[in-house]
């Protein structure tokens, strides 16, 4: 009787050990379920200007509390979107990483609004040894003659025109994740339309050069620019003073006596009265 009895304790005792680990396993599942919500992340690295297809972007499961905003719940939504940026394996992709609506892909949809891409001719030298890739900041030096004054000889001179332009493109590629240089024959910049003016000029009246800068140094350090004087620490050649002009002596005039005539005169006696006529 009483090991029957055990038994019976026993079965209930597993069976309601089973009933709970049911309910404590079927609680974990609906708690880590409610926890996570389905984004869209790049599949396979996503350089910038690039259309996005089905096969470059998958869901996965990301902590609720901390979805970046403007994350995309449904791939659809992201179809023939260009990304301005590049999208590395597994990076979320959000709205401020994409060209609005309607961009068409290239170089075109990552230029900022109210900028303008404008390419330029370099060399190992003047692409500063092929160190100037995408994303990073130049600054425009002009090598050309100063204009001709009245007097003085022309000279040559450096200065710099354009400061913390930003590099689009070098030659066809558009990648910013190679931090390799390279050595390449034409760089594109991004510039507003009157830094295009200039830039187009400058490339017309002298020889350009890039100097690399930090990409976070945004300070403007105006400069007077380089001659061949100011570079041999030459003091510039002071301009001579006018000459006073020689003072004028106050002119004299002399004025002549009118000449007496002589004239021939008689006394005339009339009566008590006497006169004098002269002829």
């Amino acid at each position: 009787m009483k090991t029957s009895r055990a038994v019976v304790m026993l079965g209930l005792a597993l069976l309601a050990g089973v009933a709970a680990v049911g309910f404590a396993s079927r609680w974990l599942l609906q708690t880590s379920s409610s926890a996570v919500t389905p984004v869209a992340v790049a599949a396979a690295e996503v350089s910038l200007g690039q259309p996005l297809s089905p096969n470059m972007v998958r869901m996965v499961n990301w902590p609720t509390g901390s979805i970046p905003p403007g994350a995309f719940k449904d791939t659809k939504a992201l179809e023939g979107r260009v990304v301005r940026t590049s999208l590395e394996p597994g990076e979320p992709v959000i709205e401020a990483k994409l060209a609005p609506q309607g961009t068409k892909g290239g170089l075109s949809a990552v230029i900022g609004e109210g900028k303008r891409a404008i390419t330029v001719r370099v060399n190992d030298v003047v692409g500063v040894a092929g160190f100037a890739l995408p994303g990073n900041y130049v600054d425009v030096i002009v090598n050309t003659q100063e204009p001709e004054v009245k007097g003085d000889a022309q000279q040559s001179i450096s200065k710099i025109v354009l400061e913390k332009i930003l590099v689009l493109a070098v030659a066809q590629q558009v990648s910013r994740d190679d931090t390799q240089p390279k050595v390449v024959n034409a760089v594109t910049l991004e510039v507003t339309p009157d830094q295009a003016e200039k830039l187009d000029l400058a490339r017309s009246v002298g020889s350009l050069s890039l100097v690399l800068r930090n990409q976070i140094d945004n300070r403007a350090l105006p400069t007077g620019g380089a001659t061949k004087i100011t570079l041999l620490g030459r003091p510039a050649a002071a301009v001579p003073a006018p000459a006073p002009a020689p003072a004028v002596a106050p002119t004299r005039v002399k004025y002549t006596a009118r000449s007496t005539i002589r004239r021939d005169c008689i006394g005339v006696l009339s009566g008590t009265q006497g006169s004098q006529e002269c002829f």
